[in-house]
């Protein structure tokens, strides 16, 4: 239990214990006024019941005020786990947007790595060609007409 709830247990029992006590003197009857009117009355027994209902009165406002912030901290927790939801669902898409935009960027990259094969290999077939053809024209310029070949 918490100290604030053993100290007004505490309080409470010794009233308790105090009126039990003293009961035949809060049992007496007093001569009592209103200021319109007076009466005869046992004053404790009216000081008791007034300090009852007092207690009784804030016991009640507390466990609406209890009830009040528990509906509250429900209230907060079911906005927490919607936004939650809300950010887990933002974070998921950035994710699917993130995988798609690697996705387009390498299909993009090897697009332009074939295209850059290609024209790799048209270069070096077309040097290949170039080259066989300056070797059978240097190939042809070496023979002689008559076979030899030129020293």
């Amino acid at each position: 239990m918490r100290t604030r709830t053993l100290l007004g247990l505490l309080f409470v029992v010794l009233i308790v214990a105090f009126a039990v006590l003293n009961w035949p003197a809060f049992n007496a009857p007093t001569a009592l006024t209103t200021g319109f009117f007076g009466f005869e009355a046992p004053l404790g027994l009216m000081l008791l019941g007034v300090m009852g209902v007092l207690t009784l009165g804030f016991v009640v406002n507390m466990a609406m005020w209890q009830g009040t912030v528990l509906l509250e901290t429900r209230r907060h927790t079911k906005e927490l786990r919607t936004q939650r939801a809300l950010a887990d669902q933002a974070e998921a898409s950035r994710f699917t947007e993130l995988r798609d935009a690697l996705r387009l960027e390498f299909e993009n990259l090897a697009q332009s790595t074939l295209r850059s094969h290609e024209a790799l290999r048209t270069e070096v077939h077309e040097s290949a060609n170039s080259i066989a053809a300056m070797l059978g024209e240097i190939d042809d310029r070496s023979w002689r007409p008559g076979g030899d070949l030129v020293r």
